[in-house]
């Protein structure tokens, strides 16, 4: 009360709210009947809070009750205590009404009375938290644990307000998970959802330990003794799906003669007035005549992840092998996409797939590729088929070059890569710096593609006569000779420019010198590189420019950024000079050393006239094919992208040429993505962070387009119209029954993987 006048409930919620943000953390409030009191404290954070309730709170005590908080009434209350309840520990010292703990999913409510109708029912569990815990002192009212779906509620029966029934009228029906101890007799409860069962030794210390904390909370420890009697306690949990399946249902002819005509007689309410024939007519339809007709549709859609890789690396069915237990076989899966599952995937890739993982869109963390990726530096080279005959070769020997040369020796045809470096890796060995993937992980991949693809070192830039010599002694050639040439400014002093790519070349030897100031032209991903390396040789002062915003993302931009480098746009270079890099502005950054990094563009003055070019780049078609179809081009001769995207190029040019060699069209995946609604996330805790291990991961990927064999929708089907067929080989379907199956589409709504489909049904010709 405030003034004479009773405060709103809003009011006093903000109020409350408002004393936790500000860091108190025990209150004492006089209700007036205010409802939602206690709940939802979440600024709390992880400090404890107590609150203590006197006079006559309202509905709703506790609602949406957050863990760390403790909330103590000193008498009754009214309905739904602990509705919704997330953590929080309710005290009652009286009776309460109806609701008490409905849908609560965490926390625990003790009741020092006897609780109405509709007690503990729709809970919930999730197995990474303690169960949720109802505990009434007396008895329960009608319509007790109704849909309970998960918890332990315990009732003691003591000075219960019905002592022949301490369960009250038709409790358990729709259960279908959780325990109830209860003490005293009963009138029957729901047969179909739930049945009795001897307690156990573990089940009696549970309940003999926490009986003591309950009687503690409300002050009534001298009871204990009297509560404390094994033989007076009894277990009841729900039936399985199995077993619920398997249970003989009532008829309706059965129900008809058994229940309707006993009390209300025959022909019902009308029965002394009509003499129709009352057999059961069909509302709901089956077969032919259903409106909706459900449609499993397994693997017809590519899930999100697979669709935003490069490389068409199937991510989902990696984290199902690890699910089965199968460790090795998720990691030697990732070898058939990409000779670098453990450089790419664990490290340089900003990890496309992780970023078009369905849980974004629910503001989830999208499950931790990386760390897959990183374990399959232990994928071992698979068993190569014999040669057939065909050859190909290939120019270059970076990530695209490799990638193309290993996808064709596992499809049995012998690729030689031909390339100017002694040894292979293009970039990623010469290039990409130290400080972003150790050296013995990248040194392991390679030895494992080099004891399976032979490489040839030019020494010298290849010429027209080496290619067109090239296409008289294979089958094929692919040039995958990247970018190397760089884009200078034409400016006053661009002499002193140093290339991005040089630079990284001579730092990764030890051979570079950048003084205390550097200027990087460029601050994209590359340049935050050159960034993190010119650090790391000693310069002090290092600012980036760009003309636009920079499009650095991911771990070289929080590097850069972490080293205090800082970033400048929009800028324009105008000249370099001793003193430094000159904008148009007239402004002078002084530099000891400025290092330009505006991109780079492929030297192709070996290419004969029939390849077309465009811009400086290869021109190609859908299968990397250039206008002499005797040669393919991938990587950054064509187009400049990410590490990812050369290696997918590369395998998708090997599946057109093994195409061609078997006199078959190259043929394209042309599934389409999933639709992120089709997917269901609410089967997934949005609060988890981060995952412990690669097993967590596997467990929270939702397996969008492919059926994960959760049984949901077996189970969830209300005329058991859904089976499950074994076809071989470890494969199954999901098969329904027409004649059982009315259309309802429960089976699309439950399902998490967006399996199910519910298409109209074609009408009778």
């Amino acid at each position: 009360m405030e003034n004479g006048r009773r405060l709103e409930s809003r009011v006093l919620e903000e109020r409350i709210q408002k004393a936790v943000a500000e860091g108190h953390r025990c209150l004492e409030v006089e209700a007036y009947g205010q409802h939602g009191i206690g709940g939802r404290l979440w600024r709390a954070g992880d400090v404890p809070v107590y609150m203590k309730i006197n006079g006559s709170p309202g509905q709703r005590v506790g609602s949406m009750g957050f863990p760390n908080t403790q909330i103590e009434i000193m008498g009754p209350a009214s309905d739904d205590v602990g509705w919704l309840n997330a953590g929080a520990e309710i005290i009652v010292h009286g009776h309460t009404t109806n609701g008490v703990a409905n849908a609560m999913a965490q926390g625990k409510i003790y009741v020092a009375g006897n609780v109405g109708a509709r007690a503990m029912t729709m809970t919930k569990y999730n197995p990474r938290f303690d169960p949720p815990e109802l505990w009434v002192l007396g008895s329960v009212g009608d319509y007790f644990a109704e849909f309970m779906a998960g918890g332990i509620a315990v009732v003691c029966g003591h000075e219960a307000q019905d002592p022949d029934n301490v369960l009250g009228y038709r409790p358990c029906v729709g259960m279908v998970g959780g325990r109830i101890f209860f003490r005293g007799p009963h009138k029957g409860f729901s047969q179909v959802d739930a049945k009795l069962v001897p307690m156990s030794d573990e089940d009696w210390a549970w309940l003999v330990k926490n009986l003591q904390v309950f009687l503690e909370k409300i002050h009534r420890s001298h009871i204990f003794e009297q509560l404390s009697n094994r033989g007076q306690w009894q277990l009841l949990v729900a039936r399985s799906p199995h077993e619920k399946a398997t249970k003989p249902r009532r008829s309706v002819g059965t129900f008809r003669q058994e229940v309707w005509e006993k009390e209300l007689g025959t022909g019902g309410l009308i029965g002394d007035l009509s003499d129709l024939d009352r057999s059961p007519i069909p509302v709901i339809t089956t077969g032919d005549l259903r409106r909706f007709v459900p449609v499993w549709e397994n693997r017809k859609y590519v899930p999100p992840c697979e669709a935003n890789c490069p490389t068409g690396m199937p991510v989902h069915e990696r984290w199902q092998l690890i699910r089965e237990g199968r460790m090795d076989e998720a990691v030697d899966l990732a070898l058939a996409y990409t000779p670098f599952p453990a450089t790419v995937c664990g490290y340089l890739c900003p990890n496309l797939c992780m970023q078009g993982c369905t849980r974004q869109t629910a503001n989830m963390v999208p499950v931790d590729v990386k760390e897959l990726g990183k374990a399959s530096l232990n994928a071992k080279l698979p068993e190569l088929p014999a040669l057939t005959g065909k050859r190909i070769a290939v120019i270059g020997g970076g990530p695209a070059g490799i990638s193309v040369a290993w996808q064709l020796r596992q499809e049995g045809h012998e690729a030689v890569i031909f390339d100017m470096d002694k040894t292979l890796g293009g970039k990623i060995t010469s290039v990409i710096p130290e400080t972003r993937i150790p050296k013995e992980v990248v040194s392991a991949e390679l030895e494992r593609v080099r004891k399976a693809l032979p490489h040839i070192h030019l020494q010298q830039h290849p010429t027209r006569e080496d290619l067109e010599q090239l296409k008289v002694d294979y089958d094929f050639v692919v040039i995958a000779v990247g970018a190397q040439k760089p884009r200078i400014l034409p400016v006053p002093g661009k002499e002193r420019m140093i290339p991005a790519l040089d630079f990284l070349r001579q730092s990764k030897q030890d051979q570079a010198q950048v003084g205390k100031r550097v200027v990087i032209i460029g601050a994209g991903n590359v340049g935050c590189d050159v960034a993190t390396e010119a650090h790391r040789l000693g310069a002090e002062e290092i600012t980036l420019i760009d003309v636009q915003q920079p499009a650095s993302f991911g771990k070289e931009r929080e590097e850069a950024e972490r080293i205090g480098a800082k970033f400048r746009w929009p800028c324009f270079t105008k000249a370099v000079t001793k003193e430094g890099l000159e904008l148009t502005t007239g402004e002078v950054i002084p530099a000891d050393t400025v290092i330009i990094s505006i991109g780079d563009q492929p030297d192709l003055d070996f290419l004969p006239e029939t390849v077309a070019t465009e811009r400086g780049f290869i021109v190609v078609n859908d299968i990397y094919q250039t206008t002499d179809p005797q040669i393919f081009a991938i990587g950054d001769v064509v187009k400049l992208g990410l590490l990812t995207d050369a290696i997918g190029a590369g395998r998708k040019a090997a599946q057109a040429i093994t195409d061609i060699l078997a006199g078959k069209r190259p043929q394209s995946d042309t599934r389409r993505m999933i639709d992120y609604s089709r997917i269901k996330l609410e089967y997934f805790d949005p609060r988890l962070m981060q995952f412990d291990d690669i097993q967590a991961c596997a467990e929270q990927c939702s397996s969008c387009g492919v059926c994960r064999d959760c049984g949901i929708c077996v189970t969830i089907c209300p005329q058991g119209a859904i089976s499950k067929q074994e076809a071989g080989n470890g494969d199954f379907e999901m098969v329904v029954d027409p004649d059982r199956c009315i259309g309802c589409g429960f089976c699309a709504g439950a399902c998490p993987c967006g399996i199910w489909s519910l298409v109209e049904n074609e009408p009778l010709v």
